[in-house]
């Protein structure tokens, strides 16, 4: 039995409170569905700037009545250290997930990034350590290698950040690591790579290239690649991400915790790659895409390549990227081409 299997066992013997910031948005929304179905208790935080109610319907509907009973929601911001307070208030472990994500976005609008990605995680912080709780998990992000060449990404070598976004993500570090030694609250940042799967949205200038290519082939559109379709990403399924989450906020290994880790599967596709990777997809879901890519300019602030070394969070908590691109992909298709058919 893997390490996760056995951490869900004793979950659903000894239920916890839990608190999910951006509960309504596409990592928050799974792991609250991944918690319900564990019969633990879920405190919901978001604002619905980039969540939507849509998503905690979508879960309502797929767990138990009596699981979703096990689930309050509150509709707040994390720039309201308030908001934060209130809903940190009796709660085990802290899943933070609420950010403005997107690197185009945050060139676009560096303020708003900076507010809810720096202000936002410091009320989160404070929130938490004030309410004693037993563990505090957040969402770091990739971005923070920046322009350091090596591959695979190695957690200890970071180099400088090549966006707004960037930035913010790698503060939410500085911040971590500073209250771990000023108060001796101890956080634990996931590093997450290239993160995919259902609830994922494929609409807006800010979609993610998985759900946005989807949608464009399923409904007949151009898909756009920036650059060559050299560049290369280490694509990482929901579950694998779940997991991560799950097994670092209750991980009783004390050298664990105020560490970093990459969140991922170890490998990188490239873009040619992944167009080709969902048009097979789509084609076992009976949806035959015949156009060619439309290959246009690189896009600023990204970076060239990225893979992950997941030997740290593999042997500190037991991860396990349980799922490959290909794999993941296969179990999201089908869930892509009944929304985006049902909505057209």
């Amino acid at each position: 039995m893997s390490q996760y299997q056995t951490v869900c066992e004793q979950l659903q013997h000894a239920p916890k409170t839990w608190l999910v910031t951006g509960v309504a948005g596409f990592i928050g929304s799974n792991l609250l569905e991944t918690l319900l179905k564990l019969n633990q208790k879920v405190v919901g935080l978001d604002n619905f700037a980039t969540g939507h109610k849509y998503n905690l319907d979508e879960v309502q509907n797929l767990v138990s009545a009596e699981q979703w009973a096990n689930f309050k929601f509150y509709e707040g911001d994390i720039r309201n250290l308030e908001d934060c307070k209130k809903t940190c208030a009796n709660v085990d472990y802290v899943l933070h997930q609420a950010a403005l994500g997107s690197v185009p976005r945050s060139i676009a609008d560096p303020i708003t990034t900076n507010a809810a990605n720096i202000t936002g995680f410091l009320n989160m912080l404070v929130a938490a350590r004030d309410a004693n709780v037993s563990s505090f998990t957040y969402a770091a992000s990739s971005s923070t290698y920046g322009d350091h060449p090596a591959l695979p990404k190695v957690e200890e070598n970071i180099g400088n950040p090549l966006s707004p976004y960037a930035v913010t993500k790698y503060v939410n570090e500085l911040y971590a690591d500073v209250f771990a030694r000023t108060y001796g609250f101890k956080a634990i940042g996931l590093r997450y790579f290239n993160v995919f799967g259902k609830r994922q949205d494929p609409n807006g200038a800010y979609a993610a290239v998985i759900p946005k290519w989807t949608a464009a082939m399923i409904m007949g559109g151009d898909v756009f690649i920036n650059g060559d379709g050299e560049t290369s990403r280490d694509f990482c399924f929901i579950e694998n991400t779940v997991q991560a989450n799950i097994l670092a906020a209750t991980t009783q290994n004390d050298e664990a915790k105020n560490q970093v880790y990459n969140v991922a599967v170890g490998d990188r596709t490239t873009l040619n790659d992944l167009f080709n990777a969902i048009k097979a997809a789509l084609n076992e879901n009976v949806v035959t895409y015949t156009k060619e890519p439309v290959y246009r300019d690189f896009r600023a602030g990204d970076v060239r390549h990225s893979q992950a070394d997941i030997s740290k969070i593999s042997n500190s908590l037991g991860y396990e990227g349980q799922y490959n691109v290909l794999q993941g992909i296969g179990e999201a298709m089908p869930w892509y081409v009944n929304q985006i058919q049902s909505s057209d």
